[in-house]
């Protein structure tokens, strides 16, 4: 948002900001009045409503394995996704000796994950085979280094002299990160970590969006988020470096108070232009939405993303397997069919396009209508 229309918003009294500098949206109760309610689930019945970007996907999941290209290209065709950002898996999960079954997924025993560095190779692979008709869709992005490596820049200096111009961004980068951090080998990564320094560096000189996982607080830690800081010193630090926060900034466990919540994440964005936001996986559902089975947005929520419509992207956040790819695109129907036909267009797909290079998005503006 500019400053012009964030002091309209301010005049009109949809945005305030205290004698402290503090974000506020006035009227903002935790959920929406009741509404008509429409059908559960009405919104995965029929033809897609939205023409959608997926701006958070992972080509595999924790163990490297996944249902491959072909079967995702049916799924976003039924569910109305025109792009998608296409990432691999930085860490998979290690299948212990005194493990007397095979994990499937990072939470299911005690064995550890750790950086798997060939995971970038499995998605050049995947987007090179790529039908030509295809693939200007897809956008992929480099993730498969450790965060708290020096040496980890170094790792996405040699993806980019390999392949070159294939590469449209880096990430999702992981940080704090609930149980995962907890089952990764070495030390615990965060936003502001020195080794992230040049990555940052070299995302603004390659022109390359940044996605970054990093959680605002611990699950003991939910009156006052603990690690909002790291993601300031990095935004902070490098303004030229466009970050997408993943989930923003929410995961598992964290039922922050979403009023006071909402006001800081607006004060982040008032702060800091070159900060987005993906509103994608469980938190849509578990913090942002009332839930099942209406998954209404609660009031504070959309009067925030309406006073930054440029700023907030959604994704499926897909890991590998996509038979619930269609309710984790579809979901956000019920946050685009509040906005205004503008915003919505931005939210569900121009705001993911804004932020990938520009010789890309040089590319799709001159495909036909």
């Amino acid at each position: 948002m500019d400053r012009r229309k964030f002091l309209k918003l301010t005049s009109a009294g949809a945005v305030a900001v205290s004698a402290q500098g503090i974000f506020t949206l006035s009227g903002c109760t935790k959920q929406k009045k009741p509404k008509v309610s429409q059908k559960a689930g009405w919104f995965m019945s029929g033809p897609p409503k939205y023409t959608v970007a997926d701006a958070h996907f992972h080509y595999v999941d924790f163990l490297q394995q996944t249902k491959g290209t072909a079967e995702l290209i049916k799924a976003m065709n039924v569910n109305g996704v025109e792009h998608i950002m296409f990432s691999g898996m930085p860490l998979v999960k290690k299948w212990d000796k005194d493990e007397p079954v095979a994990p499937k997924y990072y939470m299911e025993d005690n064995s550890r994950a750790y950086w798997y560095s060939a995971t970038d190779f499995l998605v050049a692979r995947a987007v090179l085979k790529l039908p030509e008709n295809e693939r200007y869709r897809f956008h992929p992005y480099i993730c498969a280094f450790n965060p708290t490596d020096k040496y980890a820049v170094d790792h996405i200096k040699r993806m980019i002299d390999e392949y070159g111009d294939l590469w449209e961004g880096i990430g999702e980068i992981f940080g704090h990160r609930d149980d995962l951090t907890n089952l990764t080998y070495g030390e615990t990564a965060r936003a502001n970590h020195v080794a992230l320094d040049p990555v940052y560096d070299l995302a603004a000189e390659k022109d390359l969006p940044v996605s970054l996982h990093n959680n605002c607080t611990s699950r003991v830690k939910l009156d006052n988020p603990l690690y909002i800081y790291e993601v300031e010193d990095a935004l902070a630090k490098h303004p030229d470096t466009r970050i997408v926060w993943a989930h923003a900034g929410l995961s598992r466990y964290l039922n922050v108070d979403p009023v006071k919540y909402t006001d800081l994440l607006g004060e982040m964005m008032v702060r800091y232009d070159n900060l987005w936001i993906d509103i994608s996986w469980l938190v849509y559902e578990e913090n942002i939405t009332s839930g099942k089975p209406q998954y209404d947005v609660k009031d504070c929520w959309l009067k925030l993303i309406k006073a930054f419509p440029d700023r907030f992207m959604i994704g499926s956040d897909a890991v590998g397997k996509y038979e619930n790819y269609g309710f984790n695109i579809r979901k956000y129907y019920t946050l685009l069919d509040e906005l205004p036909e503008q915003d919505a267009r931005k939210v569900g797909k121009e705001n993911f396009i804004s932020v990938l290079p520009k010789r890309v998005r040089d590319k799709i503006a001159a495909r036909p209508a």
